[in-house]
């Protein structure tokens, strides 16, 4: 009979101890709690160690960590009548653990359904072409859409993303065979620009040899030009200058003559001879000038003297001292040149 409330205390005790063993709850960091009381809502707890009453209270946990789902491969119809597989991935992170356990009964479908209604809007308001090449635009209208549907869940859309876009396999081949040939369009165009840049380049090439052989040839015919004016000049003022100390050699040797007869007082006669003499030695043909003594009236009076010897008559003493006495007449010089200048 002892035995009896014993056993009654220790299964009391082990009552006890489940009961406070169950009111005990731990809540994770990334975690919150939502509390109900009475099957009604009392409190929405922070992460840590939780004491609530059992049977009376319940507390369940909500993960506020950013999920993702995988929205499964659907067909869609483009705006031009073609048909397309897509799927997509939603990432999505709980902002209130009382709407997302209140508000939506089974958030993994209602969100995976949305987002396969809005694929269907948004890839048939565009074109193939502007789907396969406009991801970003579909994947921001598509986040829009749900962060807005989502929003009274107590959840935010972070981003989605469309995996892939597959058209049907005659399209596929379709869009081969066109993208073959815009490259075969465009190598064939860059070849024939290339070729048309090549031709360009030898023309231009050409034209600027043949504009720089025809500058060489001008610019050494100016020269030759040069070169030969140059010497000719030279030749000219050499032979000119030759001439002149020529001249000037014999006049001097002639006024030389002249002085060394008239301090030998020489006869009128041997004077004409003399004059004669000197007259033949200057017009030999060596010379291009002709240089005649200044005392011309006096050589004069010589010839008459000489052609009255020849005559026969003497001059008389009167004429004879006229001739000598005769004022001297200014020197001529006849250029017998080429270029017909008179002498100075």
């Amino acid at each position: 009979m002892a035995i009896v409330p014993v056993i009654v205390l220790a299964v009391i005790a082990l009552v006890l101890f489940i009961f406070a063993a169950a009111g005990v709850k731990i809540v994770r960091p990334y975690q919150k709690g939502i509390i109900e009381q009475l099957g009604r809502y009392k409190a929405t707890v922070e992460p840590g160690l939780k004491l609530i009453v059992p049977v009376v209270q319940s507390l369940t946990r909500v993960d506020m960590r950013e999920q993702v789902i995988d929205v499964p491969p659907q067909e869609v119809i483009t705006k031009d009548n073609v048909t397309v597989t897509v799927d997509a991935v939603i990432y999505y992170e709980p902002t209130d653990a009382q709407r997302l356990i209140y508000n939506v009964a089974n958030f993994m479908m209602a969100v995976t359904k949305l987002a396969q209604t809005n694929l269907r809007n948004v890839i048939g308001d565009m074109s193939l072409d502007n789907a396969l090449t406009s991801r970003d635009n579909v994947n921001v209208a598509l986040r829009e859409v749900l962060d807005d549907a989502t929003d009274k869940w107590g959840v935010k859309v972070v981003r989605v993303e469309i995996q892939r876009i597959d058209p049907p396999a005659d399209v596929m081949d379709a869009m081969h065979e066109q993208m073959k040939a815009e490259r075969n369009r465009r190598a064939v165009v860059l070849e024939a620009d290339g070729s048309r840049e090549a031709a360009i380049t030898r023309a231009e090439g050409e034209k600027q040899a043949v504009i720089l052989g025809a500058e060489g040839d001008r610019q050494q015919a100016i020269l030759t030009a040069e070169g030969e004016a140059e010497a000719i000049r030279a030749v000219a003022d050499a032979e000119r200058y030759r001439e002149i100390a020529v001249a000037e050699g014999e006049a001097s040797a002639i006024r030389g003559v002249y002085a060394a007869i008239h301090d030998g007082d020489p006869t009128p006669d041997l004077l004409a001879i003399k004059y004669l003499e000197a007259l033949g030695t200057v017009a030999d043909g060596r010379a291009s000038k002709i240089f005649l003594p200044t005392e011309l009236g006096a050589t004069l009076g010589s010839l008459g003297a000489i052609a009255e010897l020849f005559t026969g008559n003497a001059p008389e003493d009167g004429a004879e001292a006229a001739a000598v006495d005769a004022p001297a007449a200014p020197a001529d010089t006849t250029d017998s040149g080429q270029d017909g200048e008179p002498a100075s």
